[in-house]
């Protein structure tokens, strides 16, 4: 491993337009739990499958089932960056890195200090009343039971992206103008398995593209540089 860490150092010390495609192993160093390991919350037993309750269909039919498992399992405010949320905001300051795309709503890399960060499936941070839209802190839900309501008597969604729900357009066309003119595309912390996000880096046109995460993934046949491992442990050592 240590000569391929050598080998990405070298053409991140050597570019100005290096993209990050993440994950939820980027969190997973933050205590934040992902969705399909043998600890994930696909792999724990509730009343409903987690897929189910995360859907846009259970939301609107069963809101405070839905709300139980969101203020549960979904909410880690106390959360903190870790190494490669870091690193990525200090390549960014240092010119480096055009932009984060991610497929997490917990709002780390900005937390982290990233100022690009395009967030593939919305964030937790951010609420709305879906009858008159007024915005709602998250601390206000996670400080709440029961379904939260607006004054004007809507229903508050987070802006997260359920299961049923389309991707934001802009989001998605600006990841793709990003991805299709990087140097360095970097993926770190995901499995490559949630689509349509995944097939985001079939825009990659470069000749770097690079895969750190723990286990294999579909395009590490693809990749120039695979490095399997602990994305912080390995953004520790860039």
């Amino acid at each position: 491993m240590d000569a391929q860490i050598a080998k990405l150092k070298e053409w991140i010390d050597g570019s100005d337009n290096i993209v990050f495609f993440g994950g939820a192993g980027v969190s997973t160093e933050s205590g934040i739990p992902d969705f399909r390991s043998v600890d994930g919350l696909y792999n724990q037993q509730y009343k409903y499958p987690p897929e189910t309750i995360l859907s846009h269909s259970f939301f609107m039919a069963e809101p405070e089932e839905f709300y139980r498992f969101y203020r549960a399992k979904m909410l880690a405010l106390d959360a903190q960056p870790n190494a490669a949320h870091l690193k990525l905001a200090a390549w960014e300051r240092a010119g480096k890195c055009r932009a984060v795309i991610t497929q997490n709503i917990d709002g780390l890399h900005q937390k982290a200090g990233s100022r690009e960060v395009l967030e593939l499936h919305g964030s937790v941070l951010r609420n709305h009343c879906m009858r008159c839209r007024k915005p709602y802190d998250v601390r206000d839900i996670a400080a709440g039971t029961g379904v939260p309501k607006c004054a004007c008597g809507g229903m508050i969604k987070p802006d997260v992206v359920l299961y049923e729900e389309s991707l934001d357009s802009g989001t998605i066309n600006k990841s793709v103008s990003y991805i299709a003119a990087a140097d360095i595309l970097i993926i770190g912390g995901t499995s490559l398995a949630v689509y349509p996000a995944a097939g985001l880096i079939d825009y990659y046109r470069g000749r770097r593209l690079v895969l750190v995460n723990k286990t294999e993934t579909p395009a590490d046949r693809r990749a120039d540089l695979v490095i399997h491992g602990a994305i912080g442990e390995v953004f520790s050592q860039l």
